[in-house]
């Protein structure tokens, strides 16, 4: 992979993780139109693309996510203890399925562009519908998380977005819309370190053969078009 390719694949990630278009399924459609081999389509890209993402969340809601350690150190029932609670239980449902479908899953990743096309149309419906739905103040409830949680967990899909499952369905369970946002953008955080984590334990990551230029390209590509990319969703959701 050269450094054009791991720039691309940066901008695609960082514009398509917070956007709800599927950074998943446009990963796979770039890597098919940039014509790399299965072998060049190894995991060390995607969690080194993953992990430019999940920075750029963090440094985006990094007071967010001061509030809620700075609660969870304190151990009272706190609004901020509340929201890590419900930020655990909507990362329940993904972490199922990921654990006891890994293998299922890892064979959707390879290459398969009709199932990428039909999951983006799905994800295109359920768009409208939210958009179609009315706007309220609601705050995320604890069942609200388990509902969203499972939007999350049928995201893994290659083609469904994450963003655009998880704040739809928010939206359409009555949810204030930028609260939403900030509940979808932060429950991700966890299961994407712990993902990083698990693949790193695993040894299934050849360090030693890997190109380091190209990695670092991508980073900062992914690092920096997911900073915009964060706070532009935020305020296309708030209008």
């Amino acid at each position: 992979m050269g450094l054009l390719e791991a720039i691309i694949l940066g901008i695609v990630q960082g514009l398509t993780e917070f956007l709800p278009v599927s950074s998943s399924g446009h990963l796979e459609i770039a890597k098919a139109l940039l014509g790399m081999s299965k072998q060049e389509q190894n995991l060390l890209i995607t969690i080194v693309l993953h992990a430019a993402t999940a920075l750029s969340t963090i440094f985006v809601f990094r007071k967010d996510i001061k509030e809620i350690i700075r609660g969870l150190c304190q151990l009272k029932w706190n609004k901020e203890f509340q929201f890590s609670l419900k930020v655990f239980l909507s990362m329940i449902p993904a972490t199922i399925v990921g654990l006891l479908f890994e293998n299922e899953i890892e064979l959707l990743f390879s290459g398969e562009i009709l199932l990428v096309g039909c999951m983006l149309i799905t994800t295109g419906l359920l768009l409208f519908l939210a958009d179609k739905a009315k706007n309220t103040n609601q705050n995320v409830k604890f069942f609200h998380a388990l509902i969203i949680g499972v939007a999350q967990a049928i995201a893994i899909l290659p083609g469904v977005s994450r963003s655009g499952a998880t704040i739809s369905t928010s939206v359409l369970l009555g949810i204030d819309r930028e609260k939403a946002a900030r509940f979808s953008f932060l429950m991700v955080v966890p299961l994407i370190l712990g993902k990083m984590g698990k693949d790193i334990i695993s040894g299934d990551i050849l360090i030693e053969n890997a190109t380091l230029m190209p990695l670092v390209t991508g980073f900062t590509a992914a690092f920096i078009t997911g900073l915009f990319a964060c706070k532009w969703m935020i305020q296309l959701v708030k209008k």
